[in-house]
């Protein structure tokens, strides 16, 4: 659908540059599933002469032969094995592209041999143009980008493909208001499966899909972990602990109620997957015991909090979304605090030209956001307030107290404070001290939306 990619320029030019190329090219494409790359390669190469093939659980070669004989009849004079195919094909197409290339490895894990024997015999003088894409981030990373890969050093270029920026949403729903931006982003991130899914206002949306016998929102979850894990209840475990604020290992443990078990195998998968991640006070280093869990994308915190614990009575058709309206005001307070930060980050030059942005949290202070530049010795302290008509005056005197606590170049640092609120009751900025409502982080979308 194109409107996946209004999104994905760079994403596009970088794919037209690999494939103008005049050599010999293999680029790894990987990311969670549903995050749209699939279409992002089928639209790049719908004008080039290629071979598409979606790998599944066995017979792959067969399978693949087969797929290559109904697009070029001439192919029934060969033998059935990789290395035939793919001589064959250096001469017959432009792109030969390999999807859900991890189904492959499990099928058989020699194919990455195989691979770099054929790329090393057969493609490597010609100008024709490979793609491997994968879901399983956790296995194309370890087993194709690895520098122990057996391709480790023939593929020319890699990407991963991540959410759509929340600033990019508008081209989703052109005309929508910011504060519907939010909600929507609360349910669907940026994954452009979900965004496509919405095709009227958010509430009606949700209330019709919640009703509906065959929603998505039922069994999406477990259809992705089902991909990734084989036993998937520890799991689902940690991840609903952590979407309900269990974000150290003993808080986790304790909501499993397996005080004495070893989960960071558990949590090392789910990180490796991309589900979870882990978050450290922004000057702190990566090794830091401060680490703290969280759930990586909006779906999967929205899904643990509002589908996943009532799902009996969504099957019995009996849930009322109302339950969801009367507290997604209380959800939404994180997922604006991240859209405050993609908004610092997208307008850092007029503010300053910072390197470093993060949370910070010591004993029982926390800010929700510090921006930092190590040269020049600036800090911005930032608190993020889904309320209207808020009253700055109280908040900013509480955040200047708690920022003298962050001990960073104290002496040195020039020192700023921000707000961020859906309202004020007043509005004063100053060199030092800025007010973000709404109506400021609507002015960021590009082009601009209309009022919320």
């Amino acid at each position: 659908m194109v409107i996946q990619f209004r999104d994905r320029v760079e994403e596009l030019k970088e794919l037209k540059d690999v494939l103008d190329s005049d050599r010999f090219e293999l680029t790894v494409i990987y990311g969670r599933r549903r995050i749209g790359k699939t279409e992002l390669i089928l639209s790049a190469t719908e004008n080039r002469k290629r071979i598409y093939y979606l790998a599944v659980g066995e017979r792959n070669l067969e399978r693949f032969y087969q797929h290559c004989l109904r697009h070029l009849p001439e192919v029934s004079r060969l033998r059935m094995d990789w290395e035939t195919l793919f001589e064959f094909l250096k001469n017959n197409v432009e792109v030969i592209i390999i999807d859900e290339f991890q189904n492959l490895i499990r099928e058989d894990e020699n194919i990455l041999h195989i691979l770099q024997s054929i790329t090393d015999s057969t493609l490597r003088d010609s100008q024709i143009k490979m793609f491997l894409l994968g879901s399983s981030v956790s296995m194309m990373t370890s087993k194709v980008l690895s520098y122990r890969s057996p391709l480790y050093g023939r593929r020319t270029g890699s990407m991963e493909l991540k959410a759509i920026p929340f600033f990019e949403l508008n081209k989703f729903f052109p005309g929508y208001g910011i504060k519907e931006l939010i909600e929507i982003y609360g349910l669907a991130d940026g994954i452009p499966l979900y965004l496509i899914k919405i095709d009227k206002r958010f509430w009606p949306w949700l209330r019709e899909e919640i009703t509906r016998g065959r929603s998505f929102l039922r069994d999406e979850v477990d259809f992705i972990m089902r991909y990734e894990f084989e036993d998937v209840s520890t799991y689902k475990l940690i991840l609903e602990a952590i979407a309900h604020g269990k974000t150290r290992v003993n808080e986790i443990k304790d909501f499993m109620n397996v005080r004495r078990t070893d989960i960071s195998p558990y949590l090392r998968n789910l990180l490796e997957v991309r589900m979870i991640q882990r978050t450290i006070p922004v000057t702190e280093k990566t090794t830091s015991r401060k680490g703290r869990y969280y759930l990586s994308d909006n779906f999967l915190k929205f899904w643990f909090r509002y589908i996943y614990p009532n799902m009996s009575a969504i099957e019995e058709g009996i849930y009322d979304i109302k339950q969801i309206k009367a507290d997604y005001n209380s959800y939404l307070g994180p997922v604006f605090e991240n859209v405050a930060r993609q908004f610092l980050i997208k307008e850092r030059k007029n503010i300053f030209d910072f390197n470093q942005i993060g949370r910070w949290w010591h004993k029982d202070n926390e800010i929700d956001l510090i921006a930092l530049n190590e040269q020049t010795k600036k800090a911005l302290f930032c608190e993020c307030k889904w309320k209207e008509n808020i009253n700055p005056g109280k908040i900013l005197n509480e955040l200047r107290i708690k920022s003298g606590d962050f001990r960073w170049h104290n002496s040195e640092r020039t020192e700023y404070h921000a707000l961020f609120a859906k309202s004020f009751k007043e509005k004063i900025n100053t060199p030092n001290t800025m007010l973000f409502d709404l109506k400021d982080l609507e002015k960021a979308f590009n082009p601009q939306i209309a009022g919320s």
